[in-house]
Formats: C-alpha cells, structure tokens, sequence
C-alpha cells in the first residue's frame, strides 16, 4: 500500500510492544517456575504458555494492522478496550509507571485503530 495512513504502522507499534511484551512476560514466568518454587506448577506453566500465546497472537494482529488487514482491527480494538481496566488496577494498587505506560499505549491504540484513515485505508471500497 503505497499511500498508508501514518496511523496504521503507529498502531502496528502500539500491538507489537504490547505483543512482546506479553511474551516476555510469560517468558519470565515460565523461567520462575523453572527455577523457582511455584506453589502449583501445573497452573505456573499454563499461565506461562498463555502469556506467550497471547504476545504471539498480538503479533500477528500488529502484522494483519500494518498490512491493513480488515480482520485485524476487531481485535486490536478488543486488546485495547481490556488493557483499560487493567491499566486502572494497576494504577489503583500504586504501581504508578506501568499503568501510566499502559494507559498511555492503550488510548494510543484505540485513537490509531479508530482513525478515519485508518478505516479508509481497511475498507479499501
């Protein structure tokens, strides 16, 4: 697409660091329980490989964004309406920069995937 909007790739950022993040997330999780000693290894590991899944399902919604992919504005929106809440709790139990940082990433999200050029550049009519 040679005339891109400047929104889709900024919101393909927005997946893609949420993406890796979730990965690395899950990453360490899957390390602690490896090395450490999880009071219920079972859901450790299940929590470990949702973490991982998810952060990869992430990142093929970022690629399906930068491509203008119709299916993947669904859900994008989707991520960034849960990451919401999340962003609030995590303000709520005072652990100010990461629910800044998500809170920041999320709106960002929502304001690029929303975007009339954006919607222009999916629907392609």
């Amino acid at each position: 697409m040679v005339n891109r909007p400047v929104t889709l790739p900024v919101a393909a950022a927005v997946l893609a660091a949420e993406g890796l993040t979730a990965i690395g997330l899950g990453g360490y999780a899957g390390v602690e329980t490896i090395i450490g000693s999880p009071a219920d290894v079972s859901s450790s590991i299940v929590v470990s490989a949702f973490g991982v899944a998810v952060g990869a399902a992430l990142l093929w919604v970022a690629w399906g964004v930068l491509r203008a992919a119709r299916w993947s504005r669904a859900p994008g929106v989707v991520t960034q309406i849960f990451a919401l809440p999340v962003a609030v709790s995590l303000v709520q139990s005072e652990q100010y920069v990461p629910g800044a940082l998500l809170i920041v990433f999320a709106v960002a999200g929502l304001v690029t995937l929303l975007a009339p050029p954006t919607t222009r550049a999916m629907i392609k009519d």
